[in-house]
């Protein structure tokens, strides 16, 4: 009968994952479907131009089909950039994936100097366990995988956010309705290929490892938590790299273009527009895919370590020991029915529209995953069973793990709706940060450093009682799976996040290639209420790398047989100190980086509109090379120290002052970061959205009933509070894109890390305390 069992869930998890990945190639060629290419086919086919340009032509005296190649080429330009940038950051990491790679062995070779003998094992006494220099190996080789699996997902998103952005500018010109099933559909394929992705790597490796270990499940799955590391490592280094690459060339085009010389967002004339639409996939894109990436495979492997040194591990029974991969199987399932709620059974018919319709794929995917998660409980896993919880057995039945999935996938839920009151503006928060742009950028800023305070609160009671009735139920086990439970809807959350990216990039386009304004209004919207979504990513990143970091910080705190953590004793306190001053040095790293960028970047474009004649007569085409250069060069020199900072705390605090030190390290971070992270966040997406409030309610009166009037008192474009709330937006667009999403991978690395080095502290580490 196990077998039985055991062959089933073999064949489910990669069905599932290559599912998923189908369902993303069909909405691809969807996308694919809305030409971007000039002029009549060579058969004189007029149905092709119709079936392109079915519009109220709104753009009177305007060629269609030159319209149709401008866009095409402003979409080939920001694809050739974002491409190169990426390229030339993969070279870097590269260097740093093969040192670090060294590094893993080398420590964890060290263990049992090189040994190729077995050892007893750990937990299972009695029982022998492969040697400590296959486990070094293995988890390098785990290392790589998901290195490689991260750089990957973060790719394939980029190349499809830039293979849309013009696709969704295109279809602007139908109906909103037409640009959003577009966008949406292009970040499904990209949440859909990232969530298939991982799953099936991680499967295929876990399998390929056991022909190896074969039943030595303990090394096996300790191993597997290199998968993790090397994730989340990538996903740091293209989150800060593409963070000050994107807001340096964000700020650097509003300051001058928007505040000193008055002319519209991603205005042709301005040098650093390029630049600014290439850093939203790079950053927005291709980091968040990568992040995002990094927090599935943690969860996974914190869960997965906890259950081989539990009954499934001693047992050897497959499919309990698969649980995490058999709740993100069941997720692509749900997402992707999920996803024709957006698509096809809900019509969007005006911009009211936009932000309800998107919302309801989070409640949606929330109610019909609580189904699936209870499905997977009640069928994979035993009705009792124990699970390890710090040297002792705790018993635990399955109903007790579906709660623990479930608390996590509604706590996910309420953070992002939370995230959503506190960005939108739809509700009083933003437009109260808007009303205090009447008296200038002070007040601005004033108020929405409140907005970002106060909006961590119900998150953190969220994510509080998620962890106390995921640890009463199933202990560490139980928070890792709560953390599963999050980002099990993970395909649909990265759908209606990369959405944004894409509608910002769509009308960036429509500005650049000189659209109606009609056009540039219905991508306003969409990129209004793409601000919201973006946000609600975050906050969903940030809740589930709580979940996660805690997780790992359990599986560290038991690899490194530490028995109790006493924050009274002096190595634990100061070790809770530092960790909670490492997220403030972190961002006052990522900020400066993006300060000291900006400066360089408001330098040139302020250069090249005093330098360059006819310029501002739009006679003149700016060099937009140099600006994309200062992005590239600043953001790949500036990602370096805050890289190297969280690489390296763990390493020297676990080698030099031992593990008990260390844990304090990880918790204090852990509490600080994710407070700082929510705040920076919701601040800069509130920022964001108020100044958005004030440009497009004032020109489209039917967007919210009741908040228009409000918004027209504030406006036009170009008055001071739009000059104020500008201020505001480039404040916050560090804090938003840089900081706030980067600190989440700080507290998810630096646990993972520790995990994977935990043998290597545990035997070598605390040398300052036995020199002195």
């Amino acid at each position: 009968m196990g077998s039985m069992v055991e062959g089933v869930t073999q064949v489910l998890i990669p069905v599932a994952a290559f599912i998923g990945i189908g369902f993303a190639l069909v909405q691809w060629f969807l996308v694919s479907k809305v030409k971007v290419s000039s002029g009549l086919t060579e058969s004189g086919s007029q149905n092709q131009r119709n079936r392109l340009i079915e519009e109220d032509d709104q753009e009177v005296g305007v060629d269609s089909d030159q319209l149709v190649f401008k866009c095409a080429e402003i979409q080939s330009a920001i694809s050739v950039g974002a491409t190169s940038f990426l390229y030339t950051q993969y070279k870097y990491l590269a260097i740093f994936t093969a040192v670090f790679a060294a590094i893993i062995f080398l420590f964890l070779g060290s263990v049992k100097n090189f040994s190729t003998k077995s050892e007893p094992c750990t937990y299972n006494k009695g029982n022998m366990c492969k040697p400590a220099l296959a486990n070094a190996f293995f988890t390098t080789v785990a290392f790589l995988l998901g290195a490689l699996t991260s750089v990957l997902s973060g790719f394939l998103g980029m190349k499809i956010a830039t293979y849309a952005n013009a696709r969704t500018t295109l279809e602007a010109r139908k109906s909103v309705g037409s640009a959003f099933i577009t966008a949406f559909r292009s970040g499904a394929v990209m949440g859909f290929l990232l969530a298939a992705n991982g799953l099936l790597v991680l499967y295929v490796s876990i399998n390929l490892f056991r022909m190896y270990y074969g039943d030595d499940w303990e090394g096996l799955f300790e191993s597997i938590t290199g998968y993790g590391l090397g994730g989340s490592s990538m996903a740091l280094f293209g989150r800060v790299g593409g963070g000050i690459y994107t807001k340096a060339a964000d700020v650097g085009a509003d300051l001058v273009g928007k505040v000193e010389r008055n002319i519209p967002e991603d205005d042709p004339r301005n040098p650093a527009v390029i630049a600014d639409n290439v850093g939203d996939n790079v950053g927005d894109i291709a980091g968040m895919g990568s992040d995002l990436f990094g927090s599935y495979a943690e969860s996974s492997c914190a869960a997965l370590f906890v259950a081989s040194i539990s009954s499934f591990g001693n047992s050897h029974d497959f499919s309990a020991m698969a649980f995490p991969l058999l709740i993100s199987s069941m997720g692509i399932v749900v997402c992707l029915i999920t996803t024709f709620f957006a698509t096809d059974f809900f019509q969007i018919n005006g911009v009211a529209d936009i932000e309800p319709s998107l919302k309801r794929q989070l409640l949606i995917s929330t109610i019909l995953m609580t189904a699936g998660i209870a499905i997977v409980s009640f069928t994979a896993l035993p009705s009792e069973f124990t699970i390890f919880n710090f040297g002792a057995n705790k018993l635990v039945k399955s109903w007790h793990i579906f709660f623990c999935v479930s608390i996590g996938l509604w706590a996910g839920l309420v953070i992002g709706y939370i995230t959503e009151y506190y960005t939108s503006s739809a509700y009083s928060p933003v437009r109260d940060v808007a009303d205090s742009c009447r008296t200038g950028a002070a007040t601005n800023v004033i108020f929405g450093l409140a907005l970002g305070y106060k909006s961590v609160i119900i998150p953190v009671f969220a994510i509080s009682v998620a962890i106390y009735v995921s640890f009463s139920l199933a202990a560490m086990y139980g928070i890792a799976v709560a953390a599963l439970g999050m980002l099990s809807t993970i395909a649909t959350g990265l759908a209606i996040d990369a959405y944004g990216p894409i509608s910002d990039n769509a009308g960036g386009i429509a500005e650049m290639a000189g659209m109606s304004h009609t056009i540039r209004e219905r991508t306003d919207a969409l990129d209004a209420a793409g601000n919201t979504t973006a946000a609600i990513g975050k906050g969903f990143a940030i809740g589930s790398a709580a979940l996660v970091s805690l997780a790992l910080f359990g599986a560290f705190v038991s690899r490194a047989g530490i028995e109790t953590v006493d924050v009274l004793t002096p190595k634990v306190f100061i070790g809770l100190l530092i960790g909670a001053m490492l997220p403030y040095w972190f961002s006052a790293m990522t900020m400066k980086s993006v300060g000291s960028a900006a400066l360089k970047m408001v330098e040139e474009v302020r250069r090249q509109f005093n330098t360059i004649p006819g310029l501002m007569e739009g006679t003149t085409k700016p060099d937009y090379a140099t600006c994309v250069k200062i992005s590239t060069d600043a953001s790949l020199k500036e990602m370096i120290p805050p890289g190297a900072l969280v690489m390296i705390t763990p390493l020297v605090a676990g080698t030099f002052f031992g593990v008990e030190s260390l844990a304090g390290v990880l918790a204090g971070s852990l509490v600080s970061g994710v407070q700082i992270a929510i705040s920076a966040s919701n601040t800069g997406g509130a920022w964001d959205n108020a100044k958005k409030y004030i440009e497009i309610y004032v020109e489209n009166m039917n967007v919210y009933a009741g908040g228009s009037e409000h918004a027209r008192t504030l406006g036009p474009k170009g008055s001071e509070a739009h000059k104020a709330a500008v201020i505001g937006d480039t404040v916050g667009d560090p804090l938003k894109d840089t900081s706030g999403p980067s600190l989440n991978i700080l507290i998810k690395l630096m646990a993972v890390e520790s995990l994977v080095f935990a043998p290597f502290f545990a035997t070598h580490g605390g040398l300052f305390f036995k020199w002195f």
